[in-house]
């Protein structure tokens, strides 16, 4: 006789104690789908609470939950509240799925970064509460297929896109507010008894009821009928046909994947052994603009990660075999590694860093600074889109981004015959650094550093027609160097508190940020002797900031403007006022150096007040 997994389990309860009433009641409730989902979720997140100790054994017994967080009903796992415990981690994918009952969803108030879940057919959900995380990405629009909705929290995350049109009659509770959401709010009739509360700070909504138009009327909201709940006879009958069809679904995975294993593991081996004479020659010629990508991972480390892993699903997605056969193009020799323009077979381009001085590193510290800095999402930072790692290599690949870096503009090529970089543009690059940079301060409080490497090369900058925008790369490496002595090759080596061997905070990264702001006002290299002054030491004013300090110091304000765009007359007067907050955010002090949050709201400030004197003129 053939017994399934779900029938076994049972039996087996029986066998050890057919007498005992208790065992022959969770014979009969027992429903290891919805156990498997959740210890998916236990072993994704750490926590402040010991999962692994205390959800051991069934989750239910009768009306009773024998796990921490878990409500029961009828043997069924009805609820899951875990809210305010310091849940980090990210989601299993479609793990809620199997808890087909759940009408309650409560992990608010935690440290949860990645996606919102899949809530597909979870027909009886009735209570969704995921405010205060760091939910990424955009609200999911099956959520207005939750017939039996009542309330829906997502406030204080990190969510962007538009909101979908919800109509449910049963939702009394929705809040979005915090967030980075934008387009028109749905003109739904649901949308219409909320506050403009449930909106508020979201820069980029409009319309009903915030008093913001919107530029475009937003389209009419067509809303499919929400399919009736199934019988729970039905329920029960799709939740087995549902696990009937995936186990043959991953039968027939497993087989295909050994071959493909074997596959891969003999030609990994054929390229290190056939392939070692062709890298030797590869690292001579390095800086050469076309060639393969270099091959040093070894199919013999037992703790590489087979495939990479992908953040966005919109980014085609390849394997180690496609990086081997993409042309490469040295884009770039930082302090953190060389990082190469890769072009795929497939025509698709991406950014390559080859990360060193990480060996030390176990595979667990790697992947988890992985996966939370790939599932921060913002306008303004190099999307990661995927990462390798073995004992001898490590890659992350970035979203690639064309025109060059900042430090490019402003310091190549200059002379007769260059296009200079006006002031509109360099304050446009400012703002979204400032923007950037807070916005990291915000999603990463625990890192002492969140950037930790933040100078004009680690500021890409492409053109969108005649509009400039930049992005910040290098980000979060921090917690992955292995020494303070690797440290003081990234941009926070040349703070003051670094050097004299202080404790570093977010102030370390303010104080780098005031170094980029002169660099973009004065046109000139932090750490080089200025130019027209070359009778001054080396050891006299090393540091941008010192110089500037001394100017001013000196009344000779109008000497550290860039001599290109000091010939215009066009913003000296917000110049002049970046300067001196260029120069806080060096104090050498760090306590005495604004937060990132008061920078930005500064600089747009400054902004505002020279658009609204050219208004006047």
């Amino acid at each position: 006789m053939n017994l399934t997994p779900n029938i076994l389990f049972p039996l087996l309860l029986i066998i050890i104690n057919p007498c005992t009433d208790d065992f022959r009641f969770v014979s009969a409730q027992f429903y290891p789908a919805e156990r498997d989902a959740l210890l998916q979720f236990r072993e994704s997140m750490s926590s402040d609470v010991n999962l692994h100790r205390i959800w051991t054994g069934p989750p239910c017994n009768r009306n009773q939950s024998r796990w921490f967080g878990v409500t029961c009903s009828n043997g069924h796992v009805v609820g899951l509240v875990l809210q305010q415990i310091q849940l980090s981690g990210v989601l299993p994918p479609e793990f809620l799925n199997n808890i087909t009952f759940l009408t309650t969803l409560n992990l608010s108030n935690n440290s949860i970064f990645c996606s919102l879940p899949n809530l597909t057919n979870l027909l009886s959900l009735e209570y969704v509460f995921l405010l205060n995380n760091r939910f990424t990405g955009s609200i999911p629009f099956h959520y207005i297929y939750l017939p039996r909705l009542k309330s829906l929290e997502l406030q204080q995350n990190y969510l962007n896109g538009q909101i979908p049109p919800l109509n449910q009659s049963t939702l009394t509770d929705f809040n979005v507010s915090y967030n980075s959401l934008d387009g028109p709010i749905p003109q739904t009739q649901v949308f219409q008894r909320f506050p403009s509360s449930s909106y508020e700070h979201n820069s980029g909504l409009c319309g009903n009821p915030l008093e913001i138009t919107c530029s475009v009327p937003p389209p009419p909201v067509i809303v499919l009928p929400l399919p009736p709940p199934p019988p729970p006879h039905q329920a029960k009958e799709n939740n087995k046909k549902r696990l009937e069809t995936w186990s043959v679904i991953l039968i027939a995975a497993s087989a295909a994947l050994v071959p493909f294993l074997v596959i891969l593991v003999s030609f990994c081996y054929y390229k290190k052994m056939h392939g070692k004479a062709k890298a030797k020659k590869e690292h001579h010629t390095e800086l050469s603009e076309n060639k393969k990508m270099p091959n040093s991972w070894s199919s013999d480390d037992p703790e590489r990660v087979v495939e990479l892993q992908f953040f966005d699903k919109n980014i085609p997605v390849f394997n180690l075999d496609d990086l081997l056969r993409a042309s490469a193009e040295v884009l770039g020799k930082g302090k953190l590694g060389t990082t190469y323009k890769a072009t795929l077979e497939s025509g698709s381009v991406v950014a390559v860093k080859r990360v060193k001085n990480m060996n030390g590193l176990t595979k667990k510290e790697f992947i988890q600074q992985m996966q939370l800095l790939g599932n921060i999402k913002h306008k303004n930072l190099v999307h990661i889109v995927s990462f390798y790692y073995s004992g001898e290599e490590k890659l992350v690949i970035y979203e690639f981004v064309p025109n060059g870096s900042l430090f490019d503009l402003l310091h190549e090529i200059r002379g007769v015959g260059r296009i200079p970089l006006n002031w509109t543009t360099r304050m446009c690059i400012i703002k979204d650094i400032a923007k950037c940079l807070a916005f990291l301060h915000q999603f990463l409080p625990n890192h002492k550093v969140p950037h930790g490497n933040l100078k004009s090369s680690n500021v890409l900058v492409h053109r969108d027609n005649l509009n400039y925008h930049s992005k910040l790369s290098d980000f979060g490496f921090l917690p992955l160097m292995p020494s303070r002595k690797v440290c003081e090759r990234l941009a926070i080596g040349r703070s003051p508190e670094f050097s004299k061997g202080k404790k570093l905070t977010h102030k370390t990264d303010v104080y780098c940020f005031g170094i980029v702001l002169l660099e973009i006002i004065t046109g000139r290299i932090p750490g080089e002797i200025s130019p027209g002054n070359e009778e001054e030491t080396k050891s006299d004013h090393d540091d941008l900031s010192d110089w500037v300090r001394m100017v001013v110091n000196n009344d000779w304000s109008t000497d550290i403007l860039d001599v290109e765009i000091m010939g215009t007359r066009e913003g000296h007067n917000e110049m002049l006022k970046l300067t001196e907050l260029a120069l806080e955010c060096t104090n050498i002090v760090p306590e005495k150096r604004p937060k990132m949050s008061q920078v930005m709201r500064r600089i747009q400030e400054i902004d505002h007040e020279n658009d609204t004197q050219i208004l006047s003129l």
